[in-house]
């Protein structure tokens, strides 16, 4: 009930109530966003993209209680683009940024499962981390991804067995 009354506030103008509802989820949209560009800088760049574009567009939100839903479209689509301008970009030398602290194990996991997942095409791969990273539902993939219920399964279904092919064949080459 406090996030509704929040959102109306922050729909009336009111900075503060929106930079309380905002920071709630700063950390979910830099880890959507950290996924999808893979890089602590423009994962930042987003942050910062995706505050300003809520705070802009904060009064189209209909209904309060998908605020977080809202934001994560709204991460998802930021996301998309920043790719899709990157894209015309060519890299003189691509760096792998590796997380320090960790196991050389969990390294090598984690490499292999941005390797898997990068295999997917932007549908398939938004449907994926909505579902496994953010735990969210099939419905809530659906309005967030503004796509038919249907095709959320479909997508999920078709992605998973992309999936489940790409590691049989990582695992016949080990």
């Amino acid at each position: 009930m406090k996030l509704e009354r929040l959102v109306k506030k922050a729909q009336k103008g009111n900075d503060k109530a929106y930079l309380m509802l905002f920071q709630q989820y700063e950390a979910d949209i830099y880890r959507m966003a950290y996924v999808y560009v893979k890089n602590k800088e423009d994962a930042l760049d987003l942050v910062q993209e995706v505050a300003y574009q809520s705070f802009k567009k904060i009064r189209t939100l209909e209904n309060p209680e998908y605020f977080k839903t809202w934001l994560m479209k709204i991460t998802i689509n930021c996301a998309l683009n920043l790719i899709n301008k990157n894209k015309k970009i060519i890299p003189l030398n691509v760096d792998f940024e590796v997380f320090t602290g960790s196991e050389d194990k969990d390294v090598a996991l984690t490499l292999s499962l941005h390797k898997l997942i990068d295999t997917l095409k932007e549908d398939e791969k938004s449907v994926i981390l909505l579902k496994y990273y953010d735990d969210r539902t099939l419905k809530e993939i659906s309005e967030i991804l503004d796509i038919p219920l249907g095709t959320a399964k479909s997508v999920l279904y078709r992605a998973l067995d992309k999936l489940r092919q790409n590691l049989k064949e990582v695992d016949n080459y080990a």
